[in-house]
């Protein structure tokens, strides 16, 4: 059994769209999923997030959920649209007393909240005003920033900006997989730099207005390896790289996007306004990586020997470490936490408990690549399993379950997988013990 360090953060993720469900209670305002996933043939069996897991109804039944499991911490996401309908405007108390209510119940069972101050759930008012497009939400995101902060910045210290803004900006408006559903490369792009600009803003906003802040922001990375090593190959995986990795790492961690990448867009390239780069760059107290697997460059068709998941995806963890170390070694990084790690499999309920096994292993593997790379000296201070509950899982709807707890969406029971089971034992094996 590998080691962590004794004050290691054991936690779990969601995201407010995919549980909430109250799409449109309390006075909520529209959100750009609620509009996609209502588009006929934008999500596979015409699936909504209207109801989701019903959190919004059940969250002390999720909370006493995450004290049975053992969670110390939980990471989850606010909608913007509840607390302010229009993105703009008139505050939605009820909006911002269901988070009240939230952070209340978590520091009740000794659960840090970290918060996420946008999961990809943009109102709808502010999409229809060209959204990310619209150099505009800068500032907007910032007043969103400041209201949340102000409301539980008395009980929430760890925050962070944005979740994975290479899905926001290009599932949501290069291939229009995602929310708000838009086919252009070059809105896609400007839509990255405004993202960033906007984060760097909110970094601003927190450190004024929580005192002692951790504040972040969440990338999702996929590392791509390749087959056989050719010329050909590795420049591809480079490319990979490059294009879609250190795109968002270098202005965070360095100030200045890939040359290379930005000779490549040419003129699709977004428009970068003089201070934007300094406030993209400002110092974080922590950051957050999502990982599932990697890109392996010159297969042909699956690797062999290697398991995949309901999503078509490796189950590989050493290339998680090697990631690790790579980050580490090429970048000047603040703590790095691991906001997202999970797997999709076709999970069968039998006598009201669920036998996961290969998601055991894709876990146990994967917190095992962890300890190697702490061990190899990357500054590694916890995990989020994705996910708490299984959920909508965006355009694939209900189909894909990435839960450690099962969820009947007919009955919205909760039913125990082995995989929770097995995190709650290695949570109390691992966890640090009173002095």
């Amino acid at each position: 059994m590998n080691t962590f360090p004794s004050d290691f953060v054991w936690g779990a993720a969601t995201a407010s769209y995919q549980i909430e469900g109250a799409w449109n209670a309390d006075g909520k305002g529209e959100s750009i999923w609620d509009r996609f996933s209502h588009t006929p043939g934008k999500i596979i069996n015409n699936d909504n997030g209207d109801v989701a897991c019903d959190h919004y109804h059940r969250y002390r039944d999720d909370v006493r959920l995450m004290r049975q499991i053992g969670l110390r911490a939980y990471r989850f996401s606010i909608s913007w649209s509840r607390v302010i309908p229009n993105g703009v405007g008139a505050v939605n108390e009820k909006g911002i007393d269901f988070y009240d209510r939230l952070v209340d119940a978590l520091l009740e069972e000794n659960i840090e909240p970290y918060a996420t101050l946008y999961h990809w759930d943009l109102p709808q008012a502010l999409q229809d005003k060209g959204g990310w497009g619209n150099r505009d939400i800068i500032g907007q995101f910032a007043d969103y920033t400041a209201l949340m902060s102000k409301r539980l910045g008395d009980r929430i210290k760890y925050w962070a900006t944005l979740n994975e803004p290479w899905v926001i900006a290009f599932m949501g408006h290069r291939s229009g997989e995602h929310a708000p559903g838009l086919k252009d490369e070059a809105l896609s792009l400007q839509v990255s730099h405004h993202l960033l600009v906007a984060h760097g803003a909110a970094i601003d906003v927190l450190r004024a207005t929580v005192r002692d802040v951790k504040a972040g922001i969440v990338i999702n990375l996929w590392p791509s390896e390749t087959m056989h090593n050719t010329e050909q190959e590795l420049q591809i995986a480079h490319d990979m790289w490059q294009r879609d990795n250190a795109w968002f790492l270098d202005p965070i961690f360095r100030g200045s996007y890939p040359a290379d990448v930005l000779e490549f867009y040419g003129a699709r390239a977004p428009k970068i306004l003089p201070g934007d780069m300094a406030q993209i760059s400002r110092d974080l107290d922590w950051w957050g990586v999502n990982y599932y697997a990697r890109h392996m460059i010159g297969a042909d068709g699956p690797v062999p020997g290697s398991e995949y998941t309901e999503m078509g995806w490796e189950v590989y963890a050493p290339a998680f470490e090697r990631m690790l170390v790579r980050l580490h070694n090429e970048y000047r990084l603040p703590p790095m936490y691991i906001t997202e790690n999970g797997a999709a499999f076709a999970d069968v309920v039998e006598d009201d408990y669920v036998y996961d096994p290969r998601r055991v292993n894709y876990l146990e593997t994967h917190l095992d690549a962890m300890a190697n790379a702490i061990a190899r000296g990357v500054d590694l201070r916890g995990y989020f399993v994705w996910s708490l509950l299984d959920n909508f899982e965006w355009a694939f709807g209900y189909g894909k379950r990435f839960g450690i707890i099962y969820i009947d969406f007919e009955t919205q029971q909760r039913i125990w997988k082995e995989s929770a089971k097995w995190y709650a034992n290695f949570i109390r094996a691992h966890q640090m013990q009173p002095a």
